[in-house]
């Protein structure tokens, strides 16, 4: 059996836009990509590791356990052994207590892959590929989020673009989210059911030859 380690935030925890409340999991992305795999005939276990509001390396100043550094290395020793690691992070690099650009979000990131190749596995266990995924653009945001994400949509532009350079440089895989979506239009920022369902499936078509 392949086991997958999704490494992310709020957009794949699955929160939904402008409440506090969460998909199922046959709703939220990881899941969809899940049941997707194993309809086409892939013996796989999805592992969950999904933080509201995750940076990439930075601390939440009213929240802890917020930096994306923190126990990474063991989070892959505890889940090894590991067939993939998706790592969906960036959004909250550009909070508004953050003064961050997209470049910064994804040296970051290139942070994060390093943590997750020097992680203190056991003696024979694969080092585990990686998969980036870009998040889809962010949006104006609205409702309750809005003074959190306040200029979000300005200082992320670009996001996309520089986490497909990183992942270039160390040979990680890539996949853009906003290319099969866009952010939910209730906030701006996270997904809606059907935005999971399409990410979910475009996620399992791209990661199953990876599997093979």
């Amino acid at each position: 059996m392949h086991q997958i380690l999704v490494y992310a935030d709020s957009l794949s925890w699955g929160i939904i836009p402008d409440t506090r409340s969460r998909f199922r999991f046959d709703q939220r992305w990881p899941g969809i990509l899940e049941l997707e795999l194993q309809k086409a005939g892939v013996s796989v276990r999805i592992i969950e590791d999904c933080l509201n509001g995750r940076r990439t390396v930075w601390n939440d100043p009213f929240k802890p356990g917020r930096n994306g550094l923190e126990g990474l290395e063991q989070r892959i020793e505890i889940s090894s052994p590991l067939s993939l690691v998706i790592v969906l992070l960036g959004t909250n690099d550009f909070q508004s207590m953050h003064n961050l650009n997209a470049w910064q979000s994804s040296q970051g990131l290139a942070a994060i892959v390093a943590s997750i190749r020097r992680s203190p596995i056991e003696p024979g266990m694969p080092i585990p590929p990686i998969l980036l995924v870009a998040p889809p653009q962010i949006q104006k945001a609205k409702g309750n989020i809005a003074p959190k994400f306040q200029g979000a949509e300005t200082k992320a532009v670009g996001l996309a673009s520089a986490i497909q350079t990183v992942a270039q440089e160390l040979e990680c895989h890539f996949f853009d989210a906003g290319a099969v979506t866009e952010t939910s239009r209730v906030d701006g920022v996270h997904l809606d059911e059907h935005q999971h369902l399409t990410l979910g499936k475009a996620l399992a078509a791209e990661v199953k030859p990876m599997l093979s």
